[in-house]
Formats: C-alpha cells, structure tokens, sequence
C-alpha cells in the first residue's frame, strides 16, 4: 500500500522504536517525542480505517489502546482491548486485507516489544477450503502473505501470533497467522542453491517449485494447515505447547518434527485418495517434497548451535533417511530414492508417536530417557555429553530442572556433511532475512 497514511504510519512506528525499552515502555526524557509519533500513527490508523470495514471495531479499540497508553504514562504498553477485537480466524476469504498494528516481539525476528505494523492478505486457496471443511478443520488456522510491515518483520519472523503482543493478562488465544510467502519465498531459493550445490536432481514436479511463488505457497498453506493442527491431536503425554515447562531442547525438536512428519503423512495419504479434489491431490505430492527439502537444506543448518531444535529436527530427519539408504551422498552428488522414501519418512513419524503413546504410562524424567534414546540411536551426541553416558552419570536425586542443566547447547553437533554443506549455504539462508513472495 503506497497510500500516504500507511507511509506515516510505518515511518512512525519505526521512529517510534527508537524510543522504546525493550519491553515497550518510554523513558520520561522521551515522552514528548514519542506522544507526537503516537498522534501519528492514531490519526494515520482513523485515515485507513474506511479501507477495513470488517476491522472497524478492532482499528477503534486500537486508538483507543494508543490513547490510553499516552494517558497512562507510557509504561509498558497494554492493547489486551484491541488484541481481543482482532478475530481474523472468522473470515479467510481469500484476499482479504487486514492492517495489523500491535506493540510485540516477532518471533525469530525481534525480541523487543515495540509498536509494530504490518499490512497483510489472507492466502486461502479453494482446495485448503475443502480440506479444512472435512478431515483437516483447523479453526484458528489464518494462512497470510505480507504487503508491508515495520522493521521487526524485516528479519526471519514468519508468523504473527497473539501471544506475542503486550498485554495486562494473557487471554484466550483464538488464531494464528502465518505468512505462507516467506516460507515459500526462503524455500525457493534454498532449495535451488542446495540442489545445484548438492547435484541433486530434483523429480519434475518439485522442480516446479522453484519457478512458481504461487505454487510454492499455496503448498506451505497446506503443510501449516495440518501440522498446525498436529499440536493439539493425538497420544499425547504433556501439554501438546509445552507451555511454562522447561525441558531438554530435544523434546521440542521430536514435537516439531512429529507435527512435520503429520503434515508428510497425510500428504501421502490425500495424494492417493481418489476421492480427493486433484489440485488437493497435487499440493499433497508437493507437501511431501516441501518437508524433506526445508527440513534436511534450511532447517538443519539454519540459526546458531545453542538449542537449536528446529535445526535438530532437520539433521534427524537427513541421518535417517541415509541410514534407511533411501538418500545417498555419493561421488559428492546426492540423491533420493523417491519410490521408497515415504515408507521410510511415515515410520520415523511413527516412532515418534510410539515414544508419546508410551510416555503415557512413564514418569517425565523416563519420557526424556526414552526421547533422548530415539534421537541419539540415529544422530551421534556431542563426545563431551554427559547425558550420552546414561542415566547413572546424572542427577537423578534432585527436580528435573537439573538434568536439563546437563543437555549441552549442542548436544548432537552437525555432521561433516552438514558443516561442509553449512559454509556454502550460509550466504544463502542469510540473504531470506526480510523476503517476502514479492522479493527479486
């Protein structure tokens, strides 16, 4: 949107970022500026507001919000009003616009709970319609690419949640955004150096990813729409969100990638279903391409060595399916025995359901045991790892909090593969910061 009220507004809030604490507050010294950027972004939103008539209520409380943060001093901010207008799970008509502006961190982008504003666009494809209307309902499910956004978007962040905004209580949470361009965007082009990097050879149709944003995201709306859903589904031994509960890093990367590896087997389900729409059945084959590429190329090498649990995942996902001799790394080319490797991509998922069906039954500290066994049977722990010596070189007398103190930040460090391939992707994953669907 290059209208003069957006560019206000997005020019102040970014000023206004300037001023903020890390928590969202200003500092007394800096409240005359920040009360004039404010009036800015308020009147900018009242401006805007006619081009969002479905949002009125929501764009309302949020002057309202900024008005009272002004008044109250500004302290840490508190937009709970506003936060409990915005329900954009209750229309995904495809297209819908929606000018979002909440002071919060964005995940895997900024830690800082500064105002930020971001213009967005509901990506909802028919066949994700008929999905989600049948087996795969996902109500709080709002799939979004960007138009624009302030500075704390401009990072790595593809996901705008209502956990993330300042708040004076934490409510119910009743949505989730993702921006399905972003993914599909950095998936592109990691894919493409990682193939030509790799000598893969990639089947027709995944190649056909590479040069078709639309297709790409239109496949990351559906692997979102069930591993999304994932969370909340199935034998579960803990809260499915893991919230307020500190635990070894790797529980978090199995959770992840059981979500994952959901979202590949029901792909290879809905592609064989004949009952099933053919542009469903089409994005399912491409499903299952999506998670084993961003899985095995971005995740695995992306983000640094400290917990990193996402990058975990994807270096579990690659050991295993070499181990199951259906990816190969040989001559220095890498390939893919694409006929076997869904059997063997579905029963590293079921393993890990397995290991949840089971720790129905176990004490938590055992459940880690277990966990830690699954993982460190494919990928080779740290050589200074002391949970690799077993339960008797641990703490076992005092609260779990103590074993976690002993996972190393690095607990299972990359393989020689994957540090070689890591140097020469390293420019690469770093240059998605900020892509969007619209990036050259």
């Amino acid at each position: 949107m290059d209208s003069e009220a957006w560019q206000a507004l997005k020019q102040a809030a970014t000023d206004l970022q300037q001023l903020q604490n890390k928590n969202g507050s200003v500092d007394a010294e800096n409240h005359t500026a920040a009360e004039e950027l404010i009036g800015t972004l308020a009147a900018a939103v009242v401006a805007l507001a006619p081009a969002f008539e479905h949002d009125a209520e929501y764009l309302r409380l949020v002057v309202q919000d900024l008005q009272r943060w002004v008044a109250d001093g500004l302290g840490e901010p508190d937009f709970l009003d506003s936060l409990l207008a915005f329900s954009p799970q209750l229309d995904r008509t495809d297209g819908l616009q929606h000018l979002v502006l909440f002071p919060m961190y964005t995940q895997n982008g900024s830690t800082n709970r500064f105002v930020e504003a971001v213009l967005i666009e509901v990506v909802w494809p028919e066949f994700i319609g008929e999905l989600e209307a049948g087996e795969y309902s996902n109500k709080l499910f709002v799939p979004i690419r960007f138009l624009d956004f302030t500075p704390g978007y401009d990072t790595n962040s593809a996901v705008l949640f209502p956990e993330s905004v300042a708040v004076r209580e934490t409510p119910t949470f009743t949505w989730g955004a993702i921006f399905a361009d972003r993914e599909a965007a950095r998936f592109r082009r990691v894919l493409r150096a990682a193939a030509e990097i790799t000598s893969l050879q990639l089947p027709a149709d995944a190649a056909a990813l590479l040069d078709d944003q639309k297709l790409a995201q239109d496949t990351f709306v559906m692997w979102d729409l069930i591993h999304d859903r994932t969370h909340m589904r199935g034998d579960l031994p803990f809260d499915p969100f893991m919230i307020k509960q500190r635990m070894p890093y790797f529980l978090y990367s199995l959770e992840e990638l059981r979500c994952d590896l959901t979202a590949f087997r029901e792909a290879v389900k809905i592609e064989k279903d004949e009952d099933a729409s053919p542009e469903a059945r089409k994005h399912a084959t491409l499903v299952q391409y999506a998670v084993i590429f961003d899985r095995i190329f971005r995740f695995a090498i992306t983000g640094s060595r400290v917990r990193n649990y996402d990058g975990l995942g994807g270096q579990l996902l690659f050991a295993w399916m070499h181990q199951n001799h259906v990816l190969h790394w040989t001559d220095g080319k890498l390939s893919i025995d694409w006929e076997d490797v869904a059997d063997v991509v579905v029963r590293l998922g079921a393993n890990i359901e397995d290991l949840y069906w089971r720790s129905i039954d176990r004490p938590k500290t055992a459940h880690w045991f277990a966990a830690y066994d699954l993982v460190s049977a494919t990928l080779t722990p740290n050589p200074a790892s002391v949970w690799a010596k077993g339960p008797d070189a641990l703490p076992l007398d005092g609260p779990p909090r103590g074993l976690t103190d002993q996972v190393l930040d690095d607990e299972f460090p990359l393989s020689m593969f994957y540090e070689a391939l890591s140097k020469k992707m390293g420019p690469v994953i770093e240059s998605t910061s900020g892509i969007t669907g619209s990036s050259k």
